[in-house]
């Protein structure tokens, strides 16, 4: 199966360059595989260069585990980081995700200078008063 990277996948859901659009969607249709590291970043930059709010992050995460012949890396998972950041978007996607990965495999719990992700079930705040939050 074919990979995508983070180009690809913004194309895919920004759609602001037709000719790289129109590659995009002509290299996935017979199939992709979707890291959840280009799953991430694509949001991140989502979220840092096109400044999409946390309900257009969380529409073009939906369009990513809907697309037909789309295998995501973890599908489980990205849906466990989906629900969380719908119910917590100030973490952002790439911390929800995270904390995801490491309850699915196991390793908790998460140590995190970051006093909003310390407050998810799973996560352990690492010296007290340092971090964001």
């Amino acid at each position: 199966m074919r990979a995508v990277d983070t180009n690809v996948l913004i194309r895919l859901i920004v759609q602001d360059n037709s000719p790289q659009t129109a590659a995009a969607k002509d290299f996935i249709r017979d199939g992709i595989w979707i890291s959840t590291l280009a799953l991430a970043e694509t949001m991140w930059v989502l979220a840092a260069i096109y400044g999409h709010s946390p309900d257009k992050i969380g529409e073009a995460i939906e369009m990513m585990l809907d697309l037909p012949n789309a295998v995501l890396q973890d599908a489980e998972a990205v849906e466990e980081a989906l629900s969380l950041f719908h119910g917590r978007p100030a973490l952002g996607f790439s911390d929800c995700l995270i904390i995801a990965l490491a309850r699915k495999t196991g390793n908790l719990p998460l140590g995190t200078f970051d006093r909003r992700l310390a407050k998810v079930d799973g996560a352990h705040l690492l010296g007290g008063k340092s971090g964001r939050g």
